[in-house]
């Protein structure tokens, strides 16, 4: 039988069964598309949780105060302080694995231009953070060390801060505005960052030397640090090793005997970053099997 034969026959049977033929095509074509919809929704889903984690750094380090224990019961980490001003300075200079470190000291207030206002967070640290987050300045200049030391007025604001201030595209580098009533000169904006794949703006945000904030944001405890310590590890690979080291340094410093529970939290972002793909990979290889399945049905 020539090939010809065969496609007459098969010509004349679809023709005879129009409804079924009609039916079966439509499934191939939906299969087909479902499943290349799932492995693009899959691939957009990585490149996001991608992008949003390189945002915030690829060796990053958060370490937080720890909990105590109070009358038998134990609160989460972050209920007592027990990171100190000068536990952040022996991590920048006895880690070898470490960079960076800096405080990131944080208050939900209000900021003023000379005719808006916007709700943002207001963030004090110093110049090592921007580089940890690896956040460049897109207008004016980032503050310094000698900012930091000297407490100046001096802020760095973030896009959509900017934009709600002072207008779309507005350069407002000079400007003056106020924090907890305070006058503060913007001496530069942020690069663009975008948002969070739980959708938080990172570029609402208001950056200050850690001195400012402490003594005109929002009050200092004494020799505890009243936030977290962010660190940046000198490479990817060494960010693990980083948070071996810093927590071997802590509990020394902190005097916990063997055995007994850290009194702070570090988390590794790569890990959390590396974690987050995997669920992804996964979500999409189901999704995959689902589309493969219906379509076959």
């Amino acid at each position: 039988m020539s090939w010809l034969e065969v496609f007459r026959i098969a010509a004349r049977a679809l023709l005879r069964n129009k409804t079924r033929s009609f039916l079966t095509t439509l499934g191939i074509i939906i299969g087909v598309g479902a499943v290349i919809a799932v492995v693009a929704i899959g691939a957009g889903a990585k490149a996001q949780v991608a992008n949003a984690f390189a945002s915030m750094g690829s060796n990053v380090l958060v370490v937080m105060s720890g909990s105590a224990s109070s009358g038998g019961a134990r609160g989460g980490f972050g209920s007592m302080p027990t990171l100190t001003w000068d536990d952040l300075k022996a991590i920048q200079t006895e880690v070898p694995s470490v960079r960076y470190a800096a405080p990131v000291l944080r208050a939900g207030t209000q900021i003023l231009s000379e005719d808006q206002n916007w709700t943002t967070s207001v963030q004090g640290t110093t110049p090592d953070y921007l580089d940890i987050r690896n956040w460049q300045v897109a207008q004016g200049e980032r503050f310094s060390e000698s900012d930091v030391e000297a407490g100046n007025k001096v802020a760095l604001l973030g896009v959509t801060v900017v934009d709600k201030l002072f207008g779309a595209g507005a350069d407002p580098v000079g400007q003056m505005v106020r924090i907890k009533n305070v006058p503060f000169q913007v001496i530069g904006v942020l690069q663009k960052k975008g948002q969070s794949p739980m959708g938080q703006d990172y570029d609402d945000v208001a950056l200050v030397p850690a001195s400012t904030f402490l003594a005109k944001v929002q009050g200092g405890l004494g020799k505890f640090v009243n936030g977290a310590i962010q660190v940046g590890a000198i490479s990817p690979e060494a960010t693990g090793r980083a948070e071996k080291e810093i927590s071997e340094l802590l509990r020394d410093r902190h005097r916990i005997p063997p055995g007994m529970e850290d009194d702070f939290q570090t988390r590794n972002l790569t890990e959390i970053a590396s974690a987050q793909e995997s669920s992804t990979r996964t979500l999409t290889l189901f999704l995959l099997i689902t589309a493969a399945v219906a379509g076959l049905g």
